[in-house]
């Protein structure tokens, strides 16, 4: 290979099939052989180095880890003048740069470069050498399963058997290929520890079933993060941030990116992927589609051809205070000066992040709740969200499951206090996302007063507030209050992506008392203002309170029920508790039962085969969950597409009960021949002893 040859290694694994995993064998053999050095090499300069980039499409986990010998190995490869893998010299591993202190008619690189190169990796030689041998034979094991199949008279007791080898034998070699990256510069260090046991649930005769939960992860954490990191690149083009910032994107978007490039469709992709994932709204897009065609909505003013004001065109955001005085109920006008609009709920939250943190303070965030807050605070505002976790299962504490009280917020501010973690506010969800818990004023009350009793401010994400379907439940905005505990310190998002099915529009809408709170957000606008043309149209549409109320609303409505009802009936029948709540466009569902064990390793393995049968859910991890087993399931699309859907839904949770069952035979009978057998008799020797 030429010196100036970039080395890409693109690991693309959609389908675990021999020839893929052949093709890993015959890189990681050449990669074994690669020497890490070698004396009066040519010392090339950065731009020139050879790169690696490892992507990984599809998530990983596995509790395997193997730590072999491998001395054997790097003695094999090692020639006469050349360091061993493990080396102590500031040599790199795995194609890239090579350096030396021989001499060189080459111009002399700078002894503080080769100084950083060597601390930079140093540490990871012998470590990533072992993994990459490990790697190398899992991979050849791998192939042997993939190619050999045992003789058996049950050929569908083979099948069952030879699909179960496989799976786990693809979440070991995931896990391996993640632990070799994690060691890279670029990568994100492993974290392998305890997570409490889930707890079953019973109440409102919705929630009940599961089983013992095997603890297997650490409280708190968020999404697949380090044992699941699919998607790392290792560049010398990117800085440090810009490799954070690609593999974070790949790990949060992965399904949606897959859904994106190969949707369903009724008539020209049957066979594609249907997203019940992302919560988006689809129930109502012919009604909005048909007033968004109308005469009026056609206008454009040469104006909305301009520079905007970057906190919002003031007829937007004169609308929307209108907008929200009304159906927030609210005891006085709404000042359209303390309304802010951006392009999108996120764009808000991540910028109130920004003007309310500084780098490493957090949040408080009731878990489980809507993963994005971890997107959006981390990518520009570096700020953390500590987890205020909700159990599932009802105490004399617990009323009802994953129910919020002021002891948790306590208890969860006291323990980010004893970790050097400072909190600067409390994020909301009401209706809440994924529960669909509607809280009342009573109870929003109680958390105002719990934040101003720690001068936190407290962020309310109302973006479902017309999404409540049940007639039985009354939904309180935090702006209908006559009396705020602080109102310079409380502030409300909203948006029409939810209610108004037009998530494509992007825009989002800050609404605070704090003027210097508003001046800083609109800043903003200068990234993230929406174009004069949407806004227009937007506040043609807010305006039109007679078309929203007595067609848009409830025919908005009545869909969600009947979409509601489907979904739940169709979830009783297969035996699955659920929050049976009356909000929202998702519903929560309970599948621990088909976890053996019931760990978050378990819950992604489910995940997958939902994949495999192109059906996208969200699972619990991804909303910072303490529990594995729930997964949010979002009904709110059209009833051909939720038909299908449901349809590829039962068929996973049989194949994932066959296997279960089949899983447990096999653990039966070994059981029972290893009590069968015999004791050895005594050697003559111990009997004379």
């Amino acid at each position: 290979m030429s010196a100036k040859t970039p080395l890409m290694i693109n690991l693309n694994l959609p389908k675990w099939k021999a020839g893929s995993v052949l093709e890993i064998h015959t890189l990681l053999t050449n990669l074994c052989a690669t020497p890490c050095t070698s004396q009066g090499a040519e010392t090339r300069p950065a731009s020139t180095a050879k790169r690696v980039q490892l992507q990984f499409e599809r998530p990983f986990g596995s509790s395997a880890s193997l730590s072999p010998n491998t001395s054997s190995h790097r003695k094999q490869n090692q020639s006469p003048g050349q360091p061993c893998w493990g080396s102590r010299q500031p040599a790199e591993a795995s194609g890239n740069t090579q350096t030396t202190s021989g001499p060189s008619d080459t111009p002399h690189t700078p002894c503080v470069q080769m100084r950083d190169q060597a601390l930079r990796y140093r540490s990871i030689h012998t470590r990533l050498m072992e993994m990459v041998l490990t790697l190398q034979q899992t991979v050849e094991d791998h192939i042997v399963r993939l190619t050999t199949r045992p003789q058996q008279r049950d050929l569908a007791l083979e099948e069952q058997w030879h699909g179960q080898a496989i799976r786990e034998q693809e979440a070991l070699l995931g896990r391996l290929l993640f632990q070799i990256v994690s060691f890279l510069p670029a990568g994100a260090p492993g974290d392998q520890s305890v997570q409490p046991p889930c707890t079953s649930t019973d109440s409102r005769g919705d929630v009940g079933g599961g089983q013992p939960v095997q603890a297997n992860r650490q409280t708190g954490q968020m999404f697949y993060e380090e044992s699941d990191f699919e998607n790392t690149v290792i560049s010398y083009d990117l800085s440090n941030r810009g490799i954070d910032i690609s593999a974070l994107y790949h790990l949060s978007f992965r399904d949606y990116d897959t859904y994106q490039g190969n949707k369903y469709h009724k008539d020209k992709n049957t066979l594609g992927y249907i997203n019940l994932g992302t919560s988006e709204n689809k129930l109502c897009t012919d009604l909005l589609a048909e007033r968004l065609s109308q005469s009026d909505m056609t206008y454009v003013d040469e104006d909305l051809l301009q520079y905007t004001d970057w906190r919002g065109q003031p007829f937007l955001r004169k609308e929307v205070a209108r907008f929200l005085t009304f159906y927030c109920k609210t005891p006085k006008p709404l000042d359209p000066e303390n309304v802010v609009i951006l392009n999108g709920c996120s764009a808000v939250f991540s910028a109130l992040a920004m003007v309310l943190c500084d780098p490493g303070e957090a949040f408080l965030v009731p878990t489980p709740s809507y993963g994005g807050f971890a997107f959006s605070t981390h990518l520009y505002a570096k700020v953390k969200l500590v987890p205020v976790h909700l159990e599932s299962q009802v105490t004399e504490a617990n009323g009802y499951p994953f129910q919020l009280t002021v002891d948790k917020l306590e208890h969860a501010l006291l323990r980010a206090k004893i970790e050097g973690k400072k909190v600067r506010g409390l994020v909301l969800i009401n209706p809440q996302n994924p529960l669909g818990d509607v809280y009342s004023q009573d109870s929003m009350m109680e958390y105002l007063e719990f934040a101003k009793k720690y001068n936190l401010h407290v962020i309310v994400d109302e973006m479902y507030m017309l999404s409540v379907f049940d007639e039985a439940i009354t939904f309180h905005s935090v702006l209908s209050m006559k009396s705020l505990p602080d109102p310079n310190k409380t502030h409300v998002i909203w948006g029409a992506s939810k209610d108004f099915c037009i998530s494509g529009f992007r825009f989002g809408a800050l609404y605070t008392h704090n003027r210097e709170v508003a001046s800083a957000m609109s800043c903003f606008g200068y990234l993230h203002s929406i174009s004069g043309i949407a806004q227009y149209k937007l506040r043609q549409l807010l305006q039109d309170r007679e078309w929203i109320d007595n067609i848009y609303l409830p025919s908005y409505h009545f869909r969600l029920q009947e979409a509601h009802r489907y979904v739940t009936r169709k979830l009783k029948a297969s035996k699955v508790p659920f929050l049976n709540r009356g909000s929202g466009l998702y519903v929560w569902i309970n599948l621990k039962q088909y976890l053996d064990p019931c760990t978050f390793e378990e819950e992604l393995l489910l995940h997958r085969r939902f994949l495999d049968h192109k059906l996208i859910l969200s699972p619990g991890k991804t909303f910072m969950c303490k529990e594995p087993g729930w997964f949010r399931l979002v009904f709110a699309a059209r009833p051909h597409l939720l038909r299908n859907a449901m349809r590829r839904f039962q068929q996973v949770l049989v194949e994932q009960a066959q296997e279960r069952t089949v899983k447990q035979l096999e653990d039966a009978m070994k059981e029972e021949v290893s009590t069968s057998q015999p004791e050895a008799p005594a050697s003559p020797a111990l009997r004379k002893s």
